[in-house]
């Protein structure tokens, strides 16, 4: 059920306005709810992160992958060599040459200078026979890609909820606001009225300012509702990364109902086998386990075939000819004293893989008990909608019969006010409790692993063709609650 649009004092409409579009000047873009969650979709940051984590842990498999295939290393070097050497003879006695102090005679000095050039390859190549550690990384690797699908899949259903909560949260501002300006009209021409009767002695000056103090609250609820609108869209920008000047509205003839199957075990029993969340921890334990079987791989030997070539030339004293080699054979590895570190890491493994599994449990009933909670919600949803739409009618019928007694003097004008309040929240309070209604539906199928774009496009098929934009409701003259602008008639003297 939704207000029909109200007309707005004139003096506010100018300022009003001013606000409501000073923040948006891109051409109108209306969407409805699909349109708008395939945008998220596309142009959502976090998800668009969980994405490139998830792309990141793939090809950490294949890096792992790489140390079980073929190894070949190739080494070469090209250089050119200088080599300077200088040597002398001593001696003692006389002869030619130079005579030092002491008597030593110094002779035949002469240096010499080599230059020249060397060539070296060296091509290796390993192939592991056995190495349980490299495998038990690339089965842990691979776990990690599970556990990542599942995270992923947790926050695609997250934005999904994100986004339905923010659009059904423009809505649910969008009635109240109607509401409030409905009601702040109201209690304004009740506020006029009252300073003309005061004027001509038929009420005293305590009713007028009774009066004046409802209407300033009506004006300060209705200024919040403003401010809810802004920031309802706004958060829906965040979410897309695009502006939407007005959005589709929900229907009134979208059914209230108990989710079905109706019965909550069913909703349980999906949380726990179907939950993201939960699987994703259920992954985690797998790839604590893969950390326990490294760590004890590190006691077994490894075992690789290996095979090399080595060539070297060089042209010293002008020599021609090369020397080459190579080798094949296979190499092992046992290690038999680490200092006690593989004994460590497999106490640090098993200790980190009871700390999944405690991190599994505490998901698991957490994510039950939420499903628990939310299922008794959506319940106690259906008959709150249905209490607070007869709520609405039960006010205005209280309002008619306070505004009659008004008038044959049985009432006073706080007693108008208070009726009038109470029909106003009462219409804020049926959308408030229409629009949780189908968020908490919506979170319920996320907590049970069963929201998906499906789900969000059944719900778009209930939304109406009519707009809700940032443009001020207008009177709409024929609307079922207009009768509740008339306050009715003064008492008259001697009634």
């Amino acid at each position: 059920m939704r207000l029909a649009h109200w007309a707005v004092n004139a003096p506010l409409r100018p300022l009003l306005l001013a606000v409501f579009t000073a923040s948006f000047v891109l051409p109108v873009q209306a969407a409805d709810l699909i349109t708008i969650t395939r945008d998220a979709l596309d142009n959502n940051a976090a998800l668009s992160s969980a994405r490139s984590e998830y792309l990141g842990v793939e090809a950490g498999r294949d890096v792992a992958r790489g140390a079980l295939l073929p190894q070949v290393n190739a080494t070469g070097n090209v250089a050119h060599n200088q080599q300077y050497e200088s040597h002398g003879r001593s001696g003692i006695g006389s002869g030619a040459g130079d005579v030092g102090s002491g008597g030593a005679q110094l002779g035949n000095v002469g240096a010499s200078d080599d230059r020249y050039n060397t060539v070296s390859l060296q091509l290796e190549a390993t192939q592991a026979l056995f190495d349980e550690v490299t495998r038990q990384q690339f089965t842990q690797a691979e776990r990690q890609i599970d556990q990542q699908v599942y995270l992923l899949a947790a926050t695609e259903q997250q934005l999904l909820i994100d986004v339905a909560s923010a659009y059904f949260e423009i809505l649910r501002a969008y009635e109240v606001l109607e509401a409030r300006f409905a009601q702040e009209r109201a209690i304004g021409r009740q506020l006029e009225q009252a300073g003309e009767q005061f004027e001509v002695g038929l009420i005293a000056i305590t009713e007028v300012e009774e009066a004046r103090a409802t209407f300033d609250q009506s004006r300060a609820d209705r200024i919040a509702a403003e401010s809810s609108l802004q920031v309802a869209f706004e958060a829906l920008e965040q979410l897309t990364g695009q502006r939407y000047a007005s959005i589709d509205a929900l229907g009134d003839s979208m059914p209230i109902a108990l989710p079905e199957p109706s019965s909550r075990d069913y909703w349980v029993e999906q949380a726990i086998e179907r939950n993201p969340q939960v699987l994703a921890q259920q992954a985690g334990i797998e790839i604590s386990r893969s950390g326990v079987d490294i760590a004890r791989a590190g006691r077994l030997p490894t075992v690789q075939a290996f095979g090399n070539y080595q060539f070297a030339d060089n042209d010293i004293d002008g020599t021609t000819g090369y020397d080459s080699s190579s080798q094949v054979g296979v190499s092992a590895n046992l290690p038999l004293y680490t200092g006690g570190s593989t004994s460590a890491r497999i106490r640090q493994g098993t200790y980190q893989l009871e700390s999944s599994q405690y991190d599994f449990e505490s998901q698991r009933r957490m994510s039950i008990q939420q499903v628990r909670s939310l299922y008794t919600q959506v319940s106690n949803d259906v008959e709150t909608v249905e209490a607070r739409q007869q709520a609405i009618v039960s006010n205005q019928s209280a309002l008619e019969a306070t505004r009659a007694g008004y008038e044959v003097g049985t009432r006073n004008i706080v007693d108008v006010l208070n009726a009038e309040q109470n029909l106003y929240n009462a219409i804020a309070n049926y959308a408030e409790s229409r629009y949780s209604y189908v968020v908490n539906l919506l979170s319920l199928r996320q907590q049970s692993g069963l929201l998906d774009v499906d789900a969000i496009e059944d719900l778009n098929n209930w939304l109406t063709g009519d707009e809700v934009n940032f443009t001020l409701p207008e009177s709409g003259g024929d609307d079922r609650y207009q009768r509740a602008l008339d306050i009715g008639a003064p008492p008259q003297p001697g009634r």
